[in-house]
């Protein structure tokens, strides 16, 4: 999964470096993504487009960039089958939903498929898949009704390869897997929210530069709506980094990041640029303006933060303003 540019992170180079990684099948949400993805990353793979489409004015665009749309009502079916009967056969995935009530066909619609024969002709149906809603719950009864459903109904549609998998799927055990899986928050980093092992590796760092730093002559508030009074001699540095950059406005007063190592609290709140930290506990001379913050890193994950902020980690990895200077490591030509 590579939509939302990558969780936030830059599709062009999450996708780079896992083609290095042997992966050949990604999935995003929009034509959009698909068509600015197949432009900035050359290479033999394939890229499912989830939204799959709703104007027949987008069927050329698949086309041209070799695009695989996810097929999630009957209306699109037959769209589809019409367009690939007329240029000689198109791939296709076909969508069940078994829970979430969001895109798929029901079960009234794949039992009206399976009768209709016909109805998929012209389209290789590369494989039929669904979405589970409670993965990150690996003892929730829907798990399994899911998977159950999911089995029903694809035993009466032609034979396909199946994907039901996401990254929480993946660690319910090998039964989910089928034939292709299909991580998103996981390869990121994530554990809360997606149902993955908390021995997955943080990935992610997050620095925001000290633009300044002021010793506060006497007691005083700090920010916005003066929420935060501190004492005389308080230490504060600026960081340039606020809620337009991703940086949540609900960790006011209440997140905090880590300056030379020391754990240093948001004091005053989140404004759209800037956050004040308290840093009257880092050591003097260790850190000036220029210097970073850490947010996000080796001393607290994105979930940590995302819990802090009241959110998920999703979110805050999906909200990363397009300011931050992105330095990526490892196998990403």
């Amino acid at each position: 999964m590579v939509k939302a540019d990558g969780y936030g992170l830059g599709a062009t180079k999450v996708t780079q470096s896992l083609l290095v990684a042997g992966c050949r099948r990604f999935f995003v949400a929009t034509m959009e993504e698909a068509v600015t993805l197949r432009q900035s990353v050359p290479g033999d793979f394939s890229i499912y487009v989830l939204e799959g489409f709703v104007s027949t004015n987008t069927l050329q665009e698949f086309d041209a960039h070799d695009l695989v749309p996810v097929l999630n009502t009957l209306e699109n079916i037959r769209t589809w089958s019409e367009h690939a009967k007329s240029r000689g056969g198109r791939r296709a995935v076909l969508a069940l939903d078994t829970g979430m009530n969001r895109l798929g066909l029901t079960t009234k619609d794949a039992t009206w498929l399976a009768r209709e024969t016909g109805a998929l002709a012209g389209i290789e149906l590369e494989y039929v898949m669904s979405h589970l809603a409670c993965a990150d719950e690996p003892n929730h009864p829907m798990n399994e009704q899911q998977r159950a459903l999911f089995d029903e109904l694809r035993a009466m549609l032609p034979s396909s390869k199946a994907s039901l998998a996401n990254s929480g799927g993946i660690f319910l055990g090998q039964e989910y897997h089928y034939d292709l899986a299909r991580p998103g928050a996981a390869l990121y980093g994530l554990t809360q929210n997606c149902g993955a092992h908390s021995e997955i590796l943080q990935v992610v760092g997050l620095k925001s530069k000290i633009l300044q730093i002021r010793v506060v002559d006497s007691e005083s508030t700090v920010g916005y709506a003066a929420t935060r009074t501190v004492p005389a001699k308080t230490r504060l540095a600026t960081v340039a980094a606020g809620y337009a950059d991703g940086y949540p406005r609900s960790l006011s007063n209440s997140g905090h990041g880590y300056a030379a190592g020391v754990k240093v609290p948001v004091a005053g709140r989140v404004s759209m640029d800037l956050t004040v930290f308290d840093i009257s506990d880092v050591p003097l001379n260790s850190i000036k303006p220029g210097d970073d913050i850490e947010l996000i890193g080796e001393w607290q994950t994105v979930d940590e933060v995302a819990e802090t902020a009241g959110t998920i980690g999703y979110e805050i990895l999906t909200s990363l303003g397009a300011r931050y200077a992105k330095n990526y490591t490892g196998n990403v030509s």
